[in-house]
């Protein structure tokens, strides 16, 4: 009796020690909270780089061009210190102070932007934040002519499970740095954005792998993540319907609309830029999800949103194209539309998995047609999460299916009402005494990146390390997700609790970062600001190509960005040049800047090195469009793309193009053009997304996919011939009656 009290005992004490090493584990209790880290306080040495740009200037222009990246997380995100641990294979903590050295001695940046998450911000990482920012500009010498310029900022991340609630991401760019002048909290989206409770196969699996670490480092960082965690759930909410001056500092500010962020933003009284991005990227944009709403409630948007992120490492958001995810039927209902020559459906195409699976196992035709038929009514009751609804599916089973197959490098499950274009063509009407609204978007490229790597485009190296390819690895662990093939589908209430977007897939859309590049008449802060505010800015696809894009006439030259008003024929001039090759390895600066090992660490021994010599400019593609004169007008036929294309006879010294509108004075309505310079095709990082094969029809009959688990190696950087690009912001030229000529033409719809 007495050795079964004491057997008892021993359970008893051992599962409260389990129980207890548990709670302690989840609730952080082991860990440490990460720091900014240690930056490199020396400036770069002379920029023979910049020189090389000012001596291409077209004649007569007193600006220079300047690259930077305005979208980069560090492993104060979420998502971003996620992928940095073990079992993502990932590198370790990345804090604030890394993305700062490598922007200088890697990128070799003129200007970038910290952008963590807002939505899991403590007030003491975003202190910190704020002290690396001017730690990182004191670092750049004289701040008339600094070697970089850093920005404070943050990303709104709002999601929505319908297109009525959904808004996308938007980043908040600061233009002051200093206390006093900038937000003593960011701005959240709501409360919390993916809160430790709604991760419990994460959860699980972090507890699993702390048990079984291969080293007493290697278990820290888990424990680290828990601290990371148990922070950002104890974030207390700020109450509602305050100023925000009088509000603590501590608490968290949210804000569930654009239109109250930007209400917020404008009590705070700071000089603030607002750039939507990846808002057709479909992880997490519903189907169905426009412009029109954001439009229609927008007060000003040309202040409030003055630019967007055409491009990043995420994928290409530019293009507008007709076919549509789901459709509605003449009830108002949602249905599956069958596929097209240039698309295909997933809704369709899971019917078809599920077809063939029907057949395959002896049932009659008829039969699989209905449960063909009843799966894509299933499917389209979900937003992103459809895929679980087809028991033991393969990334290879779904083809290309939800992906656009002429875009350049698009994003995941393109939403093609949300691209850059067709918000570009949209007015709002609801108002008919006044003008009506539109977008004027000057264009800007970006990172997005979540390693702490601004402006990681400069080489097409290191996939799995210059690209946010890791962020494929966030799914449900697999021996959770069940892997027997079934011949029906099953409802997403009956998959035992799987949800969510299909990680695995959408890795084969990330490639390296986009790069912003403003036309400033000099270096510091304030000419950097100025010309993001008069939208004098381009995007890239990552090199650094030169282009200026002007409009020229009697009244002498007028740079992209501009609105102009006239009823003369408009005559535009284009000037490219490519990018430099890049040479092996780094530059003295940054050897002499950094250990080895951080240099290893940080650029994997890769930097921005240019050589002498350029990559050639293939052609320039004018892309014309005519904003919407009443809401009935279709938006696909007021975008032509490309309505002009123009070679570029570069024989390394790039090209200058010139073209006219003969139609602008006949037509008698607003337009806008925009240009992209088109580089010679050269290997880039994911550069076939999916690797489709085509059939002579020109569908896709199989992927090979660049996955990040070990169907892929580690080191394989899929690279495939692309071609590198920039495109301009547009030039709007607004037709010089073309108030009373829109009255007219509503009137005579």
């Amino acid at each position: 009796m007495k050795l079964i009290r004491f057997f008892l005992v021993l359970f008893v004490t051992a599962s409260f020690a389990a129980g207890l090493w548990v709670y302690l584990a989840t609730t952080g209790f082991f860990g440490e909270r990460q720091s900014t880290g240690t930056l490199e306080e020396r400036p770069r040495g002379a920029d023979a780089r910049n020189q090389l740009v000012e001596n291409f200037s077209p004649t007569g222009r007193d600006k220079q061009i300047l690259f930077g990246d305005l979208h980069a997380h560090t492993t104060y995100s979420f998502d971003a210190y996620n992928i940095s641990l073990p079992m993502y294979r990932g590198e370790g903590s990345h804090p604030p102070a890394d993305a700062c050295d490598f922007a200088r001695y890697c990128a070799v940046l003129d200007f970038w932007s910290i952008n963590d998450h807002a939505e899991g911000l403590t007030a003491a990482q975003w202190s910190q934040t704020r002290d690396m920012v001017r730690q990182c500009n004191a670092a750049a010498g004289d701040p008339s002519n600094p070697d970089m310029v850093t920005f404070l900022g943050w990303e709104w991340t709002q999601i929505g499970d319908t297109p009525a609630e959904h808004y996308g991401h938007k980043n908040i760019v600061l233009r002051d740095t200093m206390e006093g002048d900038v937000p003593i909290r960011p701005i959240a989206s709501r409360e919390q954005l993916f809160p430790g409770g709604a991760d419990p196969y994460g959860t699980i699996m972090r507890l699993l792998l702390i048990a079984g670490a291969n080293s007493s480092e290697e278990r820290q960082r888990y424990f680290d993540f828990m601290r990371f965690l148990q922070d950002r759930d104890e974030l207390i909410p700020c109450v509602t319907g305050e100023p925000v001056r009088d509000l603590p500092f501590d608490c968290q500010e949210s804000a569930s609309t654009p239109a109250e962020l930007f209400a917020k933003m404008d009590d705070w009284g700071f000089p603030y830029l607002a750039i939507p991005h990846g808002n057709t990227w479909g992880f997490y944009t519903p189907p169905g999800s426009s412009w029109d709403k954001q439009l229609a409630a927008h007060t000003r948007p040309d202040q409030h949103e003055p630019l967007i992120e055409v491009f990043s490492g995420h994928g290409n958001i530019e293009e507008y194209r007709p076919w549509r995810a789901v459709v509605q039927d003449n009830h108002g209902d949602a249905e599956c539309p069958p596929p097209t020559s240039d698309y295909l459906p997933e809704c369709w195409r899971a019917g078809e998995i599920i077809r063939d699976r029907c057949l395959a196992s002896g049932e009659f035709r008829p039969q699989c047609d209905r449960r063909a038929a009843d799966t894509r009514a299933n499917f389209i009751l979900t937003k992103d999460s459809g895929h679980w609804t087809i028991p033991g599916g393969r990334v290879e089973d779904w083809l290309d299916a939800g992906q656009c197959r002429d875009c350049y490098m698009p994003a995941y499950n393109h939403r093609p009402m949300l691209s850059v274009q067709y918000g570009l063509a949209i007015r709002n009407f609801d108002n008919p005494s006044v003008t009506p609204k539109r977008f004027r978007w000057g264009m800007i490229g970006s990172s997005d990146v979540h390693t702490a790597r601004p402006g990681t485009g400069y080489k097409e190296v290191m996939r799995r390390r210059m690209s946010d390819a890791a962020l494929g690895l966030l799914g449900p662990p697999a021996f959770l997700v069940e892997q027997e093939p079934k011949p029906d589908f099953v409802t997403l209430q009956e998959t035992g609790g799987l949800s969510g977007p299909y990680f695995e897939r959408f890795a084969s859309f990330f490639g390296t970062g986009g790069l912003v590049a403003v036309h400033a008449a000099g270096r510091d802060r304030q000419a950097v600001w100025s010309a993001l505010q008069r939208k004098e800015v381009y995007g890239t696809s990552g090199d650094r190509i030169l282009l200026w894009f002007d409009l020229v006439g009697e009244g002498g030259r007028q740079p992209m960005g501009t609105v102009v008003t006239q009823s003369t024929t408009p005559e535009f001039e284009v000037n490219a040049l490519g990018a430099f090759e890049q040479k092996d390895g780094c530059p003295a600066d940054s050897h002499r800047a950094l250990s080895q090992d951080r240099l290893e660490r940080l650029c994997g021994a890769q930097c921005y090195f240019p050589g002498d010599r350029r990559k050639r400019i293939d052609r320039i593609e004018v892309v014309r469009i005519q904003p919407q004169v009443n809401a009935f007008e279709e938006v696909g036929s007021l975008i032509e793309d490309p309505w002009r294309v123009l070679p570029c006879e570069d024989q390394g010294n790039g090209c200058t193009v010139r073209f006219s509108d003969p139609e602008y004075r006949s037509a008698g309505r607003d337009a806008l053009y925009y240009v992209r310079a088109l580089q010679a095709a050269t290997p880039t990082v994911n550069g076939e997304n999916l690797r489709c094969e085509y059939d002579e029809a020109g569908q896709c009959i199989s992927v090979s996919p660049c996955s990040v688990n070990d169907a892929t190696a580690y080191d394989d950087d899929c690279l495939a011939d692309v071609e590198e690009r920039a495109w301009s912001s547009p030039i709007f030229v607004d037709y010089e009656h073309g108030r009373r000529d829109i009255s007219a033409l509503i009137d005579q719809d």
